[in-house]
């Protein structure tokens, strides 16, 4: 008894083969003078008359055989078609990370669904912000999100200031030279907050999400390693279009 992967490998040959002998079918039977036949003889009115050969076309191409040969390339189709889409009813598998068993008997088709969702959720996972390892984060739960630690930094202000460079004398003002002296007005303490996430834990979840995808893909070899019962179809179906 054949196995519903063995029957998966040659529903794609299949099919193409078959599109490909339908398509010559269907532009064969547009071929009007293919379809066309052709037989007449010559009778001269009298015994002295001109005598000429008869003439005849054979007709190339016939109908009911090209419905013949559609129906013996479509039967196959629908029964190689049939017997994966009845085993895909009843092909089951458990998926199973770490020993625990997150989904039990799940539909093969279903599988496939969630092997290609989760290529999806791998991409979003390792596309998310991570905390700038530059900074020491904890989780502010008041802010519901990282915060730093405080820090402390000066404000100041630039004020004018006197130098002076030579006294005054009773001849010569006195010469003074103005400069700029930061003085501290203030004081800023400042907190950054973050809803990226640290490093460890999209790691985490990147391993989860690539432990889940081996589990389904596993999964669903399992499930197409169910035996299948082949289904004829196809003879029913075109027996009753074409019969």
């Amino acid at each position: 008894m054949a196995k519903l992967n063995q029957i998966i490998a040659v529903e794609k040959g299949v099919k193409s083969r078959s599109f490909a002998e339908l398509t010559a079918s269907h532009h064969t039977l547009q071929k009007q003078a293919a379809l066309s036949g052709i037989s007449r003889t010559y009778q001269p009115k009298d015994e002295e008359g001109e005598r000429l050969p008869p003439e005849s076309t054979r007709v190339q191409v016939k109908a009911e055989e090209v419905i013949r040969e559609t129906t013996r390339i479509l039967t196959k189709l629908f029964d190689v078609t049939a017997t994966k889409d009845w085993a895909n009813c009843v092909a089951r598998a458990d998926v199973v990370v770490d020993g625990r068993t997150i989904l039990a008997e799940v539909p093969v088709t279903y599988l496939l669904f969630l092997e290609k969702q989760l290529v999806d959720l791998h991409t979003f996972v390792r596309k998310l912000p991570v905390l700038d390892a530059a900074e020491s984060w904890n989780y502010d739960s008041s802010a519901d999100c990282f915060a730093t630690e405080p820090v402390q930094t000066l404000r100041t202000r630039k004020v004018p200031r006197n130098h002076v460079k030579a006294e005054a004398t009773e001849k010569h003002p006195a010469q003074v030279e103005v400069y700029h002296e930061d003085v501290t007005v203030g004081y800023w303490r400042t907190v950054k907050f973050s809803g990226a996430l640290p490093a460890s834990r999209v790691n985490e979840l990147i391993d989860r999400v690539e432990k889940l995808q081996a589990a389904v893909k596993f999964a669903r070899e399992d499930a197409n390693g169910t035996e299948v019962e082949d289904r004829k179809v196809g003879e029913r179906v075109l027996g009753y279009l074409f019969g």
